[in-house]
């Protein structure tokens, strides 16, 4: 997708970047969950280098049931080894970089000691659940889960950055030591990156990012002093970054911070799903993308003013490019388990060799898997049904089946809940779909995708490069650094246009009767029925 986007583009696109040297890059620090990637992109065309990438497997340990953390500086290491196998593959160094993008997992959390530089303690992964009965004990004394909505577009739940850092305060000694003495430092991913990547003299996010923590006033852009006191967070609230725009210099990387980046600017910085969004190029108001990843995220545009959501979605930032721009926002709704609901079923269970056999065996099964349903609840369901009590069912077994049929179950329990997602969208916004842009990894499954069509009724449009994430933030990055003109990038029919060729590889069109939509959409409430009241806090 990326080459069709911005392919030849000299005249108009870039800036800086026509009286740079032969080889100029933007590079993207993709971190997310389950890996960390760094990507090079031509400076002058938007096209990713050829061969100019470098992947890292990460480790989340899940010492409890419920509980995911991971250690930040194996993050860190990640990015430094990523972007030396990135710029080594391409002969580059970092004099040849015009520009980084950060694009991040959102809500995961992390406190840190500015004497130090140290973490305090593991990262809390963002579908960590450890924080049910501080939740439980929030919504009993706030009077609901939506006390906060109308400031922060999001409910109370164990999702978000605030009820994290509430947990770390409550439960961590040096925590609470270092929030008393004021070395303290909280942040999102993106925070920790470039404090550390800039030798601790930025402490800084973006408006993504910092929409996601339950601590963050929509309408002004600023944190917002009573939304940390109700979460009981008062204590650091000095200890919080400023919150920048997606396309701005967050500092230099120093030689401490990241060697193999040293010299070279952090010019973006975005949210992985608002990233994916850019990366779509999803800039008019009603356009809507579905990422399939390790959960499964549906954002729709909704324009510049928050748009309050009447079905249990979550009111959130989409991007601002340049400080002093208007920003912009969206509806999201998220399927918690997606990738990592199929890869627990091959490396826990052990059931498929690899993901692949799953959606291989998954094609051999009609729809509805012979009446086998498997509801991905690991850590709860999400919006728009917000049920923290609800765990992995799966049901309808007879001696019948096999593990073919389970293949089957695992994709189609994505395909509902999506469904779920998109069609409290349509509800919220007023605006009927007649297409759905898709993209991610587990977007490379034919299978998962006619499926969803059928499920929503409408076409399900797949890019020539599903990962659109890293392209979001090379593209914030070039605003960023003055190399590209938004407004050329938000021009997609000039792109399209001028690329001379489609950016979409496959259309998926519905084929399913509206009757066996419906048989298969009840058939899957009843297993969503099953999957509910099963989470204590034993």
């Amino acid at each position: 997708m990326a080459a069709s986007l911005l392919r030849a583009r000299v005249t108009g696109f870039a800036r800086q970047a026509s009286g740079r040297g032969m080889a100029s890059y933007v590079a993207a620090v993709d971190q997310g969950t389950s890996s960390t990637r760094v990507i090079l992109y031509d400076a002058q065309t938007g096209i990713p280098v050829p061969g100019g990438s470098h992947q890292q497997v990460l480790s989340v340990a899940t010492p409890s049931a419920g509980w995911a953390q991971i250690d930040p500086l194996e993050i860190l290491a990640s990015v430094e080894n990523c972007a030396a196998g990135a710029l080594a593959k391409c002969g580059a160094t970092a004099s040849d970089i015009v520009g980084i993008g950060i694009t991040n997992q959102r809500e995961t959390t992390v406190v840190w000691d500015r004497r130090t530089g140290e973490p305090l303690h593991d990262a809390l992964v963002w579908y960590d659940t450890r924080t049910r009965q501080i939740v439980a004990d929030l919504e009993n004394s706030l009077g609901g889960s939506d006390h906060l909505r109308d400031k922060c577009g999001l409910p109370i739940s164990t999702y978000f950055s605030g009820v994290k850092l509430r947990w770390l305060l409550d439960n961590v000694p040096a925590v609470q030591a270092s929030v008393h003495s004021g070395d303290a430092l909280v942040g999102t991913i993106d925070s920790w990156l470039i404090w550390k990547m800039t030798g601790g003299e930025t402490h800084a996010t973006d408006f993504t990012n910092a929409s996601r923590t339950m601590l963050m006033d929509l309408s002004s852009v600023s944190w917002d002093p009573e939304c940390a006191e109700a979460l009981g967070i008062s204590s650091m609230f000095a200890a919080l970054p400023t919150i920048r725009s997606c396309a701005e210099n967050f500092g230099v990387v120093t030689q401490s911070g990241c060697p193999s980046l040293a010299g070279a600017a952090i010019t973006g910085c975005i949210g992985d799903q608002q990233s994916a969004m850019v990366g779509q190029r999803c800039f008019r108001e009603g356009m809507a993308k579905t990422t399939y990843g390790t959960g499964a995220f549906a954002l729709m545009n909704t324009g510049t003013s928050p748009s309050q959501s009447s079905t249990g979605l979550l009111t959130t930032a989409l991007f601002q490019f340049g400080a002093g721009t208007p920003p912009w926002y969206a509806l999201e709704g998220s399927v918690g388990s997606c990738a990592v609901g199929q890869d627990w079923f091959c490396r826990e269970l052990q059931m498929f060799s690899e993901a692949k056999e799953l959606h291989a065996l998954a094609d051999t099964v009609p729809a509805g898997a012979d009446g086998v349903k498997f509801v991905s609840a690991f850590g709860g369901l999400l919006a728009p049904r917000w049920r923290d009590d609800a765990r992995g069912t799966l049901v309808g077994l007879t001696l019948a089946h096999s593990r073919k049929h389970v293949a089957r179950a695992v994709v189609e329990g994505i395909g509902h809940q999506v469904r779920e997602v998109i069609e409290a969208m349509v509800l919220d916004s007023g605006v009927e779909l007649d297409t759905m842009r898709v993209d991610g990894g587990v977007a490379n499954s034919d299978t998962l995708l006619q499926f969803q069509a059928d499920l929503l009724g409408v076409a399900v449009e797949r890019p020539r490069d599903v990962e659109t994430t890293a392209l979001g933030a090379a593209l914030c990055a070039g605003v960023g650094s003055g190399v590209w003109n938004f407004e050329y990038i938000a021009n997609e029919a000039a792109a399209a246009e001028r690329s001379g060729e489609s950016v979409v590889e496959r259309v998926f069109i519905p084929t399913m009767e509206v009757q066996r939509r419906e048989q298969l959409c009840d058939r899957w409430n009843l297993a969503v029925s099953s999957s509910l009241g099963w989470a204590t806090n034993e």
